[in-house]
């Protein structure tokens, strides 16, 4: 199969809005032609911080430019282009963001949360490209999952769909158990220091990483079950500690009750720069059905 990237020629602006960080790229064939990356006041008012992001888009705009998309880490009505209660953002419990955007810049604007943009990305632009069904892990200080079912982006009703981190698991939730904020509120380790101490085979760190693994494993079977994808792809922070907890990882998937869905399972790890970036302005490609 060869990939086609022939639809994505026409300039595009991502956003990725992670709270106090603002990334803002312009991408046109598979490229970020011009990337802005800022620290924003996101304690300032509800019009303050859409000024900033307003003059954050601005600084790559240009007229060829066919449309905006944007990941915010919130609920979103997609339909609307709304954003509810966005993390980090206090001020931003109700925004009118699509409408916003597109009175200043006339053009389309299309708003989803973080993850669907990262599955997004992954889809056109990294690893998931010859994937009809696939799920994106993103891991960090959070966790969030992007469903592509038959080729299109799959955002739920309320843009709630791949909220898998919430779903109870042992005395808490798969969030607290599988990223890497778990390493310091379980065990009193900053990721960094356990990450040393893994490259040195420390055997305190080797054992936290395998029970990581086996959680892991739990994490994703819950995901084989709900969406039964050809690939499952994890990006994150939680990545680099991939080739530590991957065998313990694998363990626990294969108790799967369901042998032949595990045979045709892939598992890999985004490899993508400014996948983030790229998925939120392939929102308008998939907006227009193009994938």
């Amino acid at each position: 199969m060869l990939r086609d990237l022939s639809h994505t020629n026409k300039p595009v602006v991502g956003v990725f809005l992670g709270g106090k960080i603002l990334k803002v790229g312009r991408v046109s064939n598979d490229t970020v032609e011009e990337m802005v990356t800022v620290e924003i006041d996101n304690y300032a008012g509800e019009e303050d911080v859409l000024n900033q992001l307003i003059k954050t888009i601005e600084s790559v705009f240009t007229p060829e430019i066919a449309g905006i998309g944007i990941g915010v880490p919130s609920m979103v009505d997609v339909e609307q282009g709304i954003v509810y209660n966005v993390e980090h953002i206090p001020s931003w419990r109700k925004v009118y963001l699509g409408d916003l955007l597109k009175a200043h810049f006339k053009k389309e604007i299309y708003v989803n949360n973080d993850a669907n943009c990262f599955a997004v990305g992954e889809k056109y632009y990294g690893k998931g490209w010859k994937y009809n069904n696939l799920a994106v892990i993103f891991a960090g200080e959070g966790l969030g999952v992007g469903i592509i079912a038959d080729n299109r982006l799959y955002s739920g009703t309320n843009c709630g769909a791949g909220e898998f981190g919430y779903i109870s698991y042992r005395d808490h939730n798969y969030e607290y158990y599988c990223t890497q904020s778990y390493f310091e509120l379980k065990y009193g380790l900053k990721p960094n220091a356990l990450f040393k101490r893994a490259k040195k085979e420390d055997k305190i760190a080797l054992a936290i990483l395998e029970q990581f693994g086996y959680d892991f494993g739990n994490f994703i079977k819950t995901i084989l079950f709900a969406v039964d994808p050809e690939c499952i792809i994890i990006g994150g922070d939680i990545t680099r500690f991939f080739p530590y907890f991957e065998p313990y990882m694998w363990k626990t998937i294969r108790k799967h009750p369901f042998d032949k869905a595990i045979e045709k399972l892939r598992i890999d790890v985004s490899e993508k720069q400014d996948v983030a970036v790229l998925g939120a302005a392939a929102l308008y490609f998939d907006a227009e059905k193009k994938i």
